[in-house]
């Protein structure tokens, strides 16, 4: 009976660090995403003020990026480009 206690807690503890340690893992992944989508937003970005560098227009880099408009204008200010 005694061993089938012991065995009862060490497996119930053994769970428990895993979820602790799970958390500690997917906490992260979760901040290195983040991560990856700030760096692949500013990417972005900087791709649309080249694009309207290039002489793309506003219309067809808002069809490409699905972005709305005023998005658009935005991000191009932003990148000292005076939107249309």
């Amino acid at each position: 009976m005694t061993d089938d206690l012991a065995a009862a807690v060490r497996a119930y503890e053994e769970a428990r660090a895993a979820v602790v340690d799970g958390q500690a893992q997917a906490e992260q992944l979760v901040t290195d995403a983040r991560n990856d989508v700030a760096e692949a937003r500013s990417r972005l970005a900087e791709a649309i003020v080249d694009a309207a560098r290039g002489g793309m227009r506003q219309v067809d880099i808002v069809r490409v990026t699905g972005y709305t408009r005023e998005r658009v204008r935005q991000i191009l200010r932003a990148g000292g480009i005076e939107a249309e």
